[in-house]
């Protein structure tokens, strides 16, 4: 049987960057997923690494947008009725979760997080031959009333406070970022701090790539085989049975499929979100990501077209798809942008995996010797995969975390 000092299960964004950095401090490391890396989660994701990040995706309060949600005419979000009593605790939760206390707890929690992000990036995006990849040009946010802009003046206050830098913008300052926009707007708002990536997925496999250069072991196989035997844990893999004195779940939304049985009781879910590629029309371009807020969608230049991703659905993980909001976030995006056929017959799906405060997992597993955790990151995974990296990596290998890891705990939900 082959033999490691740690298995990291799972080859999203998260998995690859803690792999790496185990690997980096001299360990024998093992990463396993059923599929090649970046290949779920990784792949859909808006492309923006939010170094700016405050304010989590949050679930409303004004009473006339929730109809609209419950009516299902809003792009924002959508539901599948079916799967709703089950996931009624998490709603109750998340809703409490999201009042302006609540997202601001959650912000100047992940501040640390989010201010180390674009620089744990550059390091492996650099090492890995893949800086290409990143464009440092921030993002935009665009509001279509001034209702709309005055909803958002929480997190500018609190951008203000945390010296995290925003410029206010009129359509005019909107349109000399991003030229080819419709100025179909009344305000908007530019975010420095972030880079923008035309290939999500590409940047995962070149940082697994760069992980098996520097000795690490990638091998497919399912992690939900995972058992503890005479002390190590042991993994089912293409190549054979693996084991390891420790292993560390980055599972995204497939953690869940392994809490039962390891005693896990976490109040984890999955928020479900789609993506289309659209062709530019002749001489359009885009330099960043544009968030239109109202639209409840996000405009990215990739090397598959412009992608426009969808807001949240709440779903079983593993129901049928749902075009719903794809069909709505298309004219939107073409009323945005000068944009023209859907490259796709069907719309991509992925799942974020989520905690109702909008806080990842970072630390050992409650009562299970040698098992660790790092998921959970809902909208950041892309963003967040290589500072929770990271800081499990200093903490399994007794170095000083560079910031305090109490607040990423699975303890902080009792």
């Amino acid at each position: 049987m082959a033999q490691a000092d740690v298995l990291v299960l799972g080859a999203g964004m998260v998995g690859v960057s803690t792999a790496l950095h185990l690997r980096r401090r001299g360990l024998s490391v093992v990463l396993m997923d059923r599929r090649g890396p970046g290949e779920e989660t990784s792949f859909g994701n808006a492309g923006v690494i939010e170094g700016s990040a405050l304010f989590p995706v949050s679930f409303p309060r004004d009473v006339g947008v929730l109809v609209r949600h419950a009516l299902k005419l809003a792009p924002q979000s959508n539901y599948r009725l079916g799967a709703l009593p089950g996931l009624v605790p998490w709603l109750l939760a998340y809703f409490q979760a999201s009042g302006d206390a609540g997202l601001a707890a959650s912000a100047r929690d992940l501040r640390p997080l989010m201010a180390r992000a674009r620089a744990e990036h550059r390091i492996f995006a650099d090492a890995a031959g893949a800086d290409g990849l990143l464009n440092p040009t921030g993002w935009v946010k665009i509001y279509r009333s001034e209702a709309d802009y005055a909803s958002a003046e929480p997190e500018r206050l609190l951008a203000r406070e945390l010296n995290v830098a925003c410029e206010e913008l009129d359509p005019q300052g909107v349109l000399k970022l991003e030229p080819h926009l419709r100025p179909d707007f009344v305000r908007g708002s530019f975010w420095p701090e972030c880079d923008n990536c035309s290939d999500p997925g590409g940047l995962v496999k070149a940082y697994a790539d760069l992980f098996v250069r520097e000795g690490g072991i990638l091998l497919k196989g399912d992690a939900r085989s995972l058992k503890r035997t005479g002390g190590r844990w042991r993994v089912d893999s293409d190549a054979g049975p693996v084991s390891g004195e420790r292993a560390v779940l980055c599972l995204g939304p497939w953690s869940m499929d392994l809490f039962g049985r390891f005693g896990l009781k976490l109040p984890f879910a999955v928020k479900r979100g789609y993506h289309v590629h659209l062709a530019p029309e002749p001489g359009v371009t885009l330099s960043r990501a544009v968030v239109d807020r109202a639209g409840g969608f996000c405009l990215q230049w990739t090397k598959y077209g412009v992608r426009a991703t969808t807001g949240i659905e709440f779903a079983g993980r593993d129901d049928p798809p749902d075009r719903r909001q794809a069909d709505l976030v298309v004219p939107l995006a073409r009323r945005l942008l000068p944009l023209g056929a859907v490259r796709e017959s069907e719309p991509w799906l992925g799942r974020r995996p989520a905690f109702p405060d909008s806080k990842p997992v970072v630390g050992a597993a409650p009562r299970q010797p040698g098992l660790f955790l790092n998921f959970g990151h809902s909208h950041w995974g892309f963003t967040l995969g290589p500072v929770t990296g990271l800081l499990l990596a200093q903490m399994m290998t007794g170095e000083a975390p560079f910031t305090d890891p109490a607040p990423y705990a699975a303890g902080r939900f009792g």
